[in-house]
């Protein structure tokens, strides 16, 4: 592949070099040279690199030189259009030929009376490519006069307001006079030059004359290009635009082109094109907006707005200049707000899924949140004459829909707030809540406390157990256990945790005294039922409380020794938090997940993942792993697909290291090119000029190809340390 590159390189430079031999030696015959010129544009055209060497060869001051020598227009044509395409492909060639010297030569052949239309429209051309995108051609097409030979060929390269493109030579004129509006837009913007707006305002008249007197496309869009990049962030261009009619006329043909618009679509695109020239104009002056109240613009925008033709990016921009319309004119505001723009911008924000789109209808609706108010004040207060009282009894039923809309939006408005209200009150409600649980709590551990130490003593007795049962009913005072224990369930599920109790019980080998709640809460009925260990065992399954799931036994088995105090408090904690993680207490648990009670077996990465696996009822949290682990494997399982290079194992991983090595390990070294005297004294003129900024030296002159901004670097403090080190 390198190969073949190299090849087309040296094919490349074998190319140029024999057309610019063919150049030289054929001095005397205008159409071989017109052939060369042609062939070298094609091949700088396809690559930019082919420029630069061209430069390099002399090419570029050679064309530069014939253009200007040569006594054939035909020579002087391709020459222009060569250099042109040079210069617009590669910015070093760009830098070489903005000259003083070249601009000067091509305002000269613009003021010549012996060039023709081709050739002017190839000078221009050339300055539109010298000047775009570059500040230093801006200055010079001033300083030489080229941009005055511009604005006068602005004037005079159309001279009748019929347009007749169908005439070869009204073509051929129309052609340079739209380049020349090309070459004026990049000469004031892109950088913006504050010095040629000012140059370029003396055409503002000529310009308004165009759009009134031939609103065609082929007009309207060069000249509105032109005056909204003259006008772009230039206060005072600005003025004297509008001092000059400009704003008026842009309001005539924007008018004229909106009631168009419902005709052809032709007409609403222009339309938007002269909408955001009218934006450029007020944008920076928002007190403008005056001038288009009386023309009505807001309500033009507004129809123009509604056309199904147009995309969002056009639509954009119409509001964005409904926005400034309505900034600070109360006018436009007030005409906004009779001809319906305020639920059309309501309807834009909420439908739209376009950002912008919905930052300006913002904009629209804040510019007139002030006159709405001050409307809404003055119907309710100002008493008005007969004929301001029938004016606005008219606009009050045009504007019913209006009104009806606003109420819409105030009730929903009312909704919002009200349901924010509700979710506070329900935070609240929530947190006092949790403060009742977590006293539950501390209630449970005290009865279990007094368990057990019935349990130590000997045999309880009958009131203890009324004491008991009052301390479960001041629970229910409270109006904790009555939320906390709505159903056989979670009477069971909070009965069932407790069960470590009955073992203690058992050990203890003597009568004991339960008590059993019945599966409704709500009537606190607790029996005492008196019975041995073999009876208990033998029933307990038929009764509330159960047997422990055999998970919790063996996780009895494999924990240390405690009282049998410590193991139910740690119990109720977990169920008492498994409670609070949930939203409501309606719903409770029947089953555990096997990797939350697990705890006492020796579990490692490869059992852990089963045992989740095998679980049918996992909780939140190993729920969440399980399907994270799933999808780390599936993706672990595609990109083995994809790339069979990706393994597991250490072992192979190793393996993939020693063949990542030995196929991609050697690399090529760069072939070793002494610097010749030439880029010698390029490299010391460079330094001279530019200080130790080795790239900018790179690319200003010369070198051979394949020198890197280091290599400089190498060689400067090589040669600047001894003598004996510059020939190297």
């Amino acid at each position: 592949m390198e190969s073949e590159d190299t090849k087309k390189i040296q094919e490349m430079k074998t190319d140029l070099n024999l057309l610019l031999e063919c150049l030289k030696y054929q001095m005397d015959n205008p159409f071989s040279q017109k052939e060369a010129l042609v062939t070298i544009h094609s091949i700088c055209h396809q690559n930019s690199n082919a420029g630069v060497y061209f430069r390099e060869i002399g090419g570029l001051t050679f064309v530069k030189d014939l253009a200007k020598s040569s006594e054939h227009n035909v020579v002087k044509e391709a020459a222009l259009y060569t250099l042109g395409t040079v210069a617009e492909q590669n910015v070093y060639c760009q830098q070489t030929l903005c000259t003083s010297e070249l601009f000067e030569d091509l305002a000269w052949f613009l003021s010549d009376n012996d060039s023709n239309t081709n050739l002017k429209r190839m000078s221009v051309y050339v300055i539109l490519v010298l000047v775009s995108n570059n500040r230093t051609g801006q200055t010079l097409v001033r300083e030489t006069g080229c941009i005055t030979i511009l604005s006068q060929l602005f004037r005079t390269a159309l001279s009748k307001y019929e347009l007749n493109l169908s005439d070869k030579n009204v073509f051929q004129s129309y052609q340079l006079w739209s380049s020349v509006c090309s070459t004026l837009c990049v000469c004031v913007n892109n950088p913006q030059n504050d010095e040629n707006q000012m140059l370029c305002c003396s055409l503002f008249p000529h310009a308004n004359d165009w759009l009134i007197n031939c609103m065609k496309p082929e007009i309207i869009r060069p000249i509105c290009s032109f005056i909204g990049l003259t006008l772009a962030n230039n206060t005072y261009v600005q003025k004297h635009f509008i001092s000059v009619g400009g704003l008026d006329v842009l309001s005539q043909v924007l008018v004229q082109l909106e009631s168009d618009s419902h005709k052809t679509l032709s007409s609403a695109k222009l339309a938007v094109v002269v909408t955001k020239t009218v934006d450029a104009c007020i944008a920076d002056n928002p007190t403008f907006g005056v001038v288009l109240a009386k023309y009505h613009i807001v309500s033009k925008l507004l129809a123009l707005l509604l056309h199904e033709s147009l995309d969002s990016g056009e639509k954009f921009s119409i509001m964005l200049t409904l926005g400034h319309c309505t900034e600070d004119c109360e006018e436009n505001q007030y005409d906004l707000f009779k001809n319906n723009g305020l639920p059309l911008m309501i309807q834009a924000l909420t439908e739209s899924q376009n950002e912008e789109l919905n930052k300006a209808a913002t904009f629209v609706l804040h510019n007139c949140k002030k006159i709405t108010e001050k409307l809404s004040l003055s119907l309710g207060e100002h008493s008005f004459d007969e004929n301001e009282a029938e004016q606005f009894e008219d606009i009050n039923v045009k504007e019913k829909n209006l009104e009806e809309r606003w109420k819409k939006a105030k009730e929903i408005l009312h909704r919002i707030e009200e349901l924010e209200r509700e979710g506070n009150e329900e935070e609240i409600r929530r947190e006092k809540y949790k403060d009742h649980v977590s006293s539950l709590n501390i209630n449970i551990q005290n009865t279990l406390k007094y368990l057990h130490a019935e349990s130590i003593g000997g045999g309880p007795k009958a009131d203890k157990d009324k004491s008991q049962s009052r301390k479960l009913k001041s629970y229910k005072s409270h109006g904790v256990m009555s939320q906390a224990c709505t159903n056989d369930d979670q009477m069971k599920t909070l009965l069932k945790s407790t069960n470590p109790v009955n073992a203690c019980y058992r050990e203890s080998g003597k009568n004991k005294t339960l008590c059993k709640a019945n599966s409704s809460c709500s009537q606190n009925l607790h029996e005492e039922t008196t019975f041995e260990k073999k009876n208990f065992v033998s029933q307990s399954s038929d009764h509330v409380f159960k047997h422990p799931t055999p998970i919790v036994k063996n996780r009895k088995q494999q924990l240390p020794v405690t009282d049998p105090f410590t193991l139910c408090s740690d119990i109720i904690n977990k169920e008492v938090i498994s409670f609070l993680a949930t939203n409501s207490c309606s719903k409770m648990l029947k089953y555990r997940c096997s990797g939350c009670i697990a705890v006492g077996k020796s579990l490692n990465s490869r059992n852990f993942s089963k045992l989740l696996h095998s679980c049918p009822y996992q909780c939140d949290r190993h729920k969440v792993i399980v399907e994270a682990e799933d999808r780390y494997k599936s993706e672990l399982r595609k990109s083995l697909i994809c790339n069979k290079k990706i393994l597991l194992t250490p072992r192979r991983r190793r393996q993939l290291s020693n063949e990542s090595t030995t196929l991609g390990g050697i690399k090529k070294r760069r072939i070793r090119k002494n610097f010749t005297k030439e880029e010698v004294n390029y490299l010391f003129s460079g330094v001279k000029k530019m200080g130790n900024h080795w790239n900018l030296i790179l690319w200003s002159f010369p070198f051979q190809q394949g020198r890197k901004a280091v290599d400089l670097a190498h060689k400067y403090h090589k040669l600047t340390k001894g003598p004996k080190c510059a020939a190297s």
